[in-house]
C-alpha cells in the first residue's frame, strides 16, 4: 500500500487527485464541528445514551451526531436511500427496466431520484430523532431543544439545516469521486470511523498515563491494540479472498476471424454481502430498545430489556448472530442472480468445465453462492461478538464495532485498488 501511494505521489496528475481528496476530507471534518443552533448538545449526549439505535448513527458520522453539528445525520440518509432504491428496482418493474435498459441516462435518473430521496430522508430522520429525544428529559428536567426552538417551526428549521448538511456531505462525496481518487461516499464514512478509532485509542492511552480516569489498565490497553491489529489483519485477508469459477469459451468463426477459445474465471468474493447484514442486524436490535425508552425508564419492559438485551448479554449476542445470518442470506439472494450469470455465459458461448449449460450451471452457481454466504454469515457473526466477549472476559471497552472495522478495511483496500488502476492506465498511455 505504501509503495502504491509513493508511486502515485510521483505522478503530477495523481498527486493533484490525492491532494484534492485530502482537502475535501479536511473540509468535511471541519464542517462536522459546526453546531446546529437551538440544541443543547450536553443534554443530547446524556439522553441519547438511553437510545441504542443512535450509537450506529454516531459511529457513521464520526461523533458528529453526539455533538449535534450540521453534519449530525452525515451520509447515513444517502446509504438508506441507496438501499431503498436497490430494493425498489427489484420490486418495481419500471425501475428495473430503467436500470438494465436505460444505459447511462437510466443510471443518471436513478441517481437523481436517490439524491432527492436522500434530502427527504435526512429531514424526516432529523426531525423524528430530535422529536423523540426531546420527549425524554434529564434529572434536572432539561430538554434537547432550547425554549425558542421548542415548537414545530423550530424543529422544522433544525431538520432543514441537518438535511442541508447531508446534501453538502453528498456533494463532497460526489466531488471526490469525480475529481479525486474515487469512492467519495465511502471515504467520508471512512474518515468518521478512523476519527472514532483514533479518539478511542487516544483516550485509552491517556487513561493509562493517568491523564484521564476511565479505569483502563496497561493490560487492557495492550489487549485493545492487539485486538485491533488482529481484526484488521483477519478482515483484510477475508475481504481480499475470492472463489474463482473457471469459464471456458468455445472457438467460433465470424467472417475470416476466429473468436473465443480462451479461458477466464468469474471472481466471487468470499464476503460478497459486505457490511449490510451487520448494519441491518444492529438497527433491528436497537429499534425495540429505542421505542421502549421513549415511553419512560420506569416500565417493566425497560427494566427487562436492559437486563437481558444489553449489548453484552448472552441472549443479545445470540439473537444478533442469528439476525446477521438471516440478513446475509437475504441480501445475497437479492444481490446475486445465478440465472442471469448462467444466461450471460451461455449467450457468449462459454461454459463451466464439467458443468452442463442451462439448469446445471444455475444450480452450481447457486450452490457455490450459498456456501460462500454461509461462511460470510458465520464470519460476520463471530466478528460482531468479539467486542462483547472481550468486555465480558477482561472488561476491555473496544472503541470500535465490527461493522466499522469491516467498512474501514474495505474502503482502504478499494481506494488502493483505485490508485493502482490509475497507475496502470498512466503506464498504458505511456506506451501509446
Amino acid at each position: 500500500m505504501w509503495e502504491t501511494l509513493r508511486n502515485a505521489w510521483k505522478v503530477p496528475e495523481l498527486r493533484r487527485k490525492l491532494l484534492y481528496t485530502f482537502m475535501m476530507l479536511v473540509i468535511y471534518r471541519l464542517v462536522s464541528v459546526v453546531p446546529v443552533p437551538g440544541i443543547n448538545s450536553a443534554v443530547v449526549q446524556e439522553v441519547s445514551q438511553r437510545f441504542d439505535m443512535l450509537g450506529l448513527v454516531n459511529m457513521m458520522t464520526g461523533n458528529a451526531f453526539s455533538q449535534m453539528t450540521i453534519m449530525a445525520m452525515g451520509i447515513t440518509p444517502y446509504i438508506n436511500a441507496s438501499i431503498i432504491m436497490q430494493l425498489l428496482t427489484i420490486a418495481i418493474p419500471a425501475l428495473e427496466r430503467l436500470q438494465k435498459e436505460g444505459g447511462e441516462e437510466g443510471k443518471a435518473k436513478i441517481n437523481r431520484i436517490t439524491r432527492y430521496a436522500t434530502i427527504v430522508l435526512a429531514a424526516l430522520q432529523a426531525i423524528g430523532i430530535l422529536a423523540g429525544l426531546n420527549t425524554a428529559t434529564t434529572e434536572t428536567g432539561a430538554r434537547v431543544l432550547m425554549a425558542s426552538y421548542n415548537n414545530f417551526w423550530g424543529l422544522l428549521s433544525i431538520g432543514i439545516i441537518m438535511a442541508g448538511g447531508t446534501a453538502l456531505a453528498m456533494w463532497i462525496g460526489e466531488r471526490v469521486t469525480a475529481n479525486g481518487i474515487g469512492n467519495g461516499i465511502s471515504l467520508l464514512i471512512f474518515a468518521g470511523i478512523i476519527s472514532n478509532l483514533f479518539n478511542g485509542i487516544l483516550t485509552a492511552f491517556t487513561d493509562v498515563l493517568g491523564i484521564t480516569h476511565y479505569g483502563t489498565t496497561v493490560v487492557n490497553f495492550l489487549i485493545l491494540i492487539i485486538t485491533a491489529l488482529v481484526i484488521i489483519t483477519v478482515v483484510t485477508f477475508v475481504d481480499m479472498g475470492e472463489r474463482r469459477i473457471p469459464v471456458q469459451y468455445a472457438k467460433r468463426v465470424v467472417g475470416r476471424k476466429m473468436y473465443g477459445g480462451q479461458s477466464t474465471h468469474i471472481p466471487l468474493k468470499v464476503v460478497s454481502v459486505g457490511v449490510l447484514p451487520l448494519i441491518f442486524a444492529y438497527s433491528f436490535m436497537a429499534f425495540p430498545g429505542t421505542i421502549i425508552s421513549m415511553f419512560g425508564t420506569n416500565s417493566g419492559a425497560y427494566t427487562w430489556w436492559n437486563k437481558f438485551m444489553h449489548p453484552h448479554a448472552p441472549l443479545y449476542l445470540i439473537v444478533t448472530a442469528l439476525l446477521i445470518v438471516a440478513f446475509s442470506y437475504f441480501y445475497s439472494s437479492i444481490s446475486f442472480n445465478p440465472q442471469d450469470i448462467a444466461k450471460n455465459i451461455q449467450q457468449q458461448g462459454g461454459n463451466i468445465p464439467g458443468i452442463r449449460s442451462g439448469k446445471n450451471t444455475v444450480d452450481f452457481l447457486a450452490r457455490t453462492t450459498k456456501r460462500l454466504t454461509l461462511f460470510a454469515a458465520l464470519f460476520l457473526a463471530l466478528l460482531a461478538t468479539i467486542p462483547s466477549l472481550l468486555y465480558i472476559w477482561q472488561s476491555v471497552q473496544i472503541p470500535f464495532a465490527a461493522s466499522s472495522m469491516l467498512i474501514a478495511v474495505s474502503v482502504a483496500l478499494e481506494t488502493v485498488r483505485q490508485i493502482e488502476a490509475n497507475l496502470v492506465m498512466r503506464n498504458y498511455k505511456g506506451f501509446l
